[in-house]
């Protein structure tokens, strides 16, 4: 029996018209929100049912046929105002080596960001922004067509301030790109290694090349972007300064690269999130990536339940990641031998594998609904496998 799953985004919808649930979910009516905030009117919903299409009579047509005209008529009416959902075939609007196209990151032009903005679209315009949150503006206000968010490296782990993030905005995951990341000691023209007595870079970046700087000897000093170091210390002719950045930072600030992958891993690679305003349709013609977040009920093996859902199935879970809840993060429960007893709470952030036009995923969430107090689908996208 094939089942139309309707998305309602606000005033945003898109017929997803998937299909095959078993004869229950004739009784499903479960809501589960899709890239909206606790409380907003964002649902995704299921809608199912066993019996067969009602057929009017011929009496009957003629009588209805004034009124579905009125209706017909209202509905054009409103719907010039909801805006298209973006599927595959917009998304072309901006191929690959389309100049329009505008993605907003954080930090200085030639940095990690901006490399992996121009691995997806070599010909972006850049919209370099000084704040992660403000990435996340310049595109809710149309300043941007799409953002470039680091959620995670091999190196140093999980961009955790990223994550509160995507709860806080209502944009979608649309992408993933992985970036190999090289890191390169850059410095002055005519400078050499033994002249350098600090090296100035982001905290990830020196960490990562903790090795390295040990035996270089050098002090290291933390700024805000691996770019923004590469153009102080060529700005400001910083004879005894190296810069830890890229090789494309080293181009554009006219800088030498006197050592290349001085990264302690030979392997640094940084996964980042590409975010647009709207939901893309997920295919089942690739890999496809769906990420969640949600909270949970209390009680005992609650998390287990919750993650058995996709065992069930056969659904592979990639990450979990858990961070408190900002606004409430005591949760108060009865036990039996304190009488209270107060813990934290949490929202987990899930990413599994599995396409939303795949029925395992839409049966998935309907089950874990039931166990969760509040569940988001932050976005369904293709997944990277490149480097």
């Amino acid at each position: 029996m094939a089942v139309n799953s309707v998305a309602m985004l606000g005033n945003f919808g898109f017929q997803l018209g998937l299909g095959g649930f078993s004869s229950k979910s004739s009784e499903l009516s479960k809501r589960v929100s899709f890239g909206s905030l606790p409380g907003s009117s964002g649902t995704l919903a299921f809608h199912g049912s066993g019996a067969k299409p009602f057929k009017p009579k011929k009496e009957h047509q003629q009588a209805s046929s004034q009124d579905e005209h009125n209706v017909s008529k209202t509905l054009h009416k409103d719907l010039i105002f909801i805006p298209r959902s973006i599927t595959e075939s917009v998304l072309s609007i901006y191929p690959k080596d389309d100049p329009n196209v505008r993605i907003a990151f954080k930090g200085l032009p030639g940095c990690y960001s901006e490399d992996a903005a121009l691995k997806i679209y070599p010909k972006c315009q850049s919209v370099p922004c000084d704040e992660f949150e403000n990435t996340f503006k310049a595109v809710e206000l149309w300043l941007a067509d799409k953002a470039i968010l680091p959620i995670e490296n091999s190196a140093a782990g999980s961009i955790h301030r990223n994550y509160d993030l995507l709860l806080r905005h209502r944009l979608h995951i649309v992408g993933e790109v992985q970036l190999a990341a090289n890191l390169c000691l850059l410095a002055l023209p005519g400078i050499r290694e033994e002249q350098l007595r600090r090296v100035l870079s982001h905290r990830q970046a020196l960490a990562s090349s903790d090795a390295f700087l040990s035996k270089l000897g050098t002090a290291q000093e933390d700024v805000d972007d691996t770019a923004g170091a590469a153009q102080y210390v060529a700005l400001e002719g910083l004879r005894d300064a190296g810069a830890i950045a890229s090789a494309r930072a080293a181009e554009m600030y006219g800088l030498n690269i006197l050592a290349e992958r001085i990264q302690d891993d030979a392997e640094n690679i940084i996964r980042f999130l590409v975010l647009a305003r709207d939901p893309i349709i997920p295919k089942l013609d690739k890999l496809y990536k769906t990420s969640i977040v949600l909270t949970l009920h209390e009680g005992p093996g609650i998390l287990f339940k919750a993650l058995a859902v996709f065992a069930l199935r056969e659904i592979n879970l990639i990450k979990i990641e858990s961070r408190p809840q900002k606004k409430q993060p005591l949760r108060v429960v009865d036990d039996s031998n304190m009488g209270q007893a107060k813990y934290f709470d949490y929202l987990f952030y899930i990413d599994f594998e599995a396409s939303m036009a795949e029925p395992r995923a839409q049966s998935a969430l309907e089950q874990l609904q039931e166990l969760a107090t509040y569940l988001r689908v932050l976005g369904c996208y293709a997944m990277d496998t490149t480097l």
